[in-house]
Formats: C-alpha cells, sequence, structure tokens
C-alpha cells in the first residue's frame, strides 16, 4: 500500500492507496513541519491518528511533501520519524514544492505556494528548481497567511485598520496583547496561530483597507518570488494553497502589470498528488 500526504504548517492530508492506486481512505493530521516542531510532537501527531495507525504495518511506500522540507538535515529528519512509525515502508520525504507542481502541471512553469507560509519554483518539465531557499515565516513568506496575519495584528495596535474594521476584529479574535506574545513567542506553530488571523480578510466582505493589504502582499511576493525567475516571463505561473485561491482577482491584477500569464490555481493539490502516483503505479506495472 502507498500513502501519500502533502504536509503544511497547519494541517497534513494523508492517502492511503492499494496497489492498483485505488483510494483506501483519506485522512487528515494536525501540521507537520519539522522547522518548529520537536521530533516527538511530529511522531506524536502521526500516532494519534487511527487511520494511520491502523495501517501502519502494510504501508509499503510513504511520500510526504512537506513544508519545512527545504533542507537535507530537516527532510533526513522527518524520513527517520516516519520509518520509526512505518516500519515496513520506504519513506521519501520531499518539499511541499514537489507537491504543488504535481498538483498544477506536467510542463514547463513556474508554481508558486500560498497558504500558511509561501514559497515559489520554475519547474522545467521534468525538474524543479527553487533558486530561493526559504527562510520561514519570520524572514519571508511573503503574501502568506502568517505575512497577512502580522499585518493585520500590526495595523490594529498602530491604530491603522479603519474604525469599523477593528471593531469586527476584536469581535472575531483575542488580542490581547499577553495571549498574541505568548502564542508567538511560546507555543508551538507561531506561523498557524498568526495564519488564523489572515482569515478575517476572506470572512469578511472585501473593501479597500483588505484590498490595499491584499495587494501590497502580492506585490511584495511577485517582486521577490516570481519576477527573480527569467522563465516567468514566458511560461504560465500556477499557484496553491487557500490564500491564493481566494485572492485570484488581486493575483490577476499584480500579474496582468507585470504582463505574466497565470496559469492554474489549485486549493489543495493532494488530488493532483493522487493523480501522479496514479500514473507512476502504472508505469511500475509495465
Amino acid at each position: 500500500m502507498i500513502l501519500i500526504a502533502d504536509g503544511g504548517s497547519t494541517k497534513a492530508d494523508w492517502i492511503l492507496l492499494d496497489k492498483e492506486g485505488n483510494q483506501v481512505f483519506k485522512t487528515r493530521t494536525e501540521g507537520l513541519n519539522p522547522e518548529i516542531l520537536s521530533t516527538d510532537l511530529l511522531i506524536s501527531r502521526v500516532q494519534e491518528n487511527q487511520d494511520l495507525a491502523g495501517c501502519k504495518d502494510k504501508v509499503t511506500n510513504v511520500y510526504f511533501y512537506g513544508a519545512g522540507c527545504g533542507t537535507e538535515r530537516l527532510t533526513m529528519l522527518l524520513a527517520s520519524a516516519f520509518k520509526s512509525f512505518f516500519v515496513n515502508a520506504k519513506v521519501v520525504v520531499k518539499e511541499d514544492t514537489f507537491a504543488a507542481v504535481h498538483a498544477v502541471t506536467s510542463k514547463p512553469g513556474m508554481v508558486c505556494i500560498l497558504g500558511t507560509g509561501s514559497n515559489s519554483c520554475y519547474f522545467d518539465g521534468e525538474n524543479v528548481e527553487n533558486r530561493v531557499p526559504s527562510l520561514g515565516y519570520i524572514l519571508m513568506d511573503e503574501a502568506s497567511g502568517n505575512y497577512f496575519g502580522k499585518k493585520l495584528i500590526r495595523d490594529y495596535y498602530y491604530h491603522k485598520m479603519p474604525n469599523d474594521i477593528a471593531k469586527k476584529f476584536e469581535e472575531q479574535y483575542n488580542l490581547d496583547a499577553d495571549t498574541i506574545k505568548k502564542s508567538i513567542y511560546k507555543e508551538e506553530n507561531p506561523n498557524a496561530y498568526l495564519a488564523h488571523f489572515a482569515e478575517f480578510i476572506f470572512k469578511n466582505d472585501r473593501n479597500c483597507y483588505f484590498n490595499k493589504v491584499l495587494h501590497k502582499g502580492m506585490k511584495d511576493f511577485f517582486k521577490n518570488r516570481i519576477l527573480p525567475y527569467p522563465e516567468s516571463r514566458k511560461n504560465p505561473v500556477h499557484f496553491v494553497g487557500s490564500i491564493a485561491y481566494f485572492s485570484q482577482d488581486i493575483i490577476n491584477d499584480v500579474a496582468r502589470y507585470h504582463m505574466i500569464k497565470i496559469g492554474n490555481v489549485v486549493r489543495r493539490p493532494i488530488d493532483g498528488l493522487i493523480e501522479y502516483h496514479r500514473e507512476q503505479l502504472k508505469l511500475e506495472q509495465v
């Protein structure tokens, strides 16, 4: 049996396929980002899932595509953690950009992730090239959920948020300063915590303030993550992730300004991953 996972900082989607490529089950765990979680916590989050625990001895291959898997050390750390649980399986861990590529295209193009975090790469039709490694939610992650979450909190505290919107923000979130600081500096998953504030933009009617915030984030992302790739001028630019899915109008506005063609926009890459691995199974059986 083959286990496929698309893992972010907030959540990880898992699909089990039998040897014919038929789906056995789909399940979800909490996020599994090795940059911000201990090995013990990574393992416990997998162990707590009854679906995964029930098949752990039957799985022959694990393919995990995750946020925070951009360096060899973290890739090996996560692979080792999974190997200790799926004891009979060959484990392959790759960065989440590989999952994004498989979800949106089989032809050359730029592929971008806008979810809890953000990233980009160029796919030449065979190989994935990431020329700017991601340094995570503190230093990078333009136009991501945590980027917009930080922006909203700062605007609220600096009194730059319009009064009517600030009132709604207060009603929907705990904005106590001690709570915010504890959640960011003392608790697990600070990037996912920040990202949950970004939902405020998409749960309310779009207005001038929200459009301004989104445009600034997308402009920063294009400037730092897309335009440095000359290939973006002659190949489509695809997007994966909830932030991208709900911001397509803003993405299209910024893309038109730079004369860039937008390709596919997919909210969740897991379905594309399923089809990719089914095709791989067919090739192996030929």
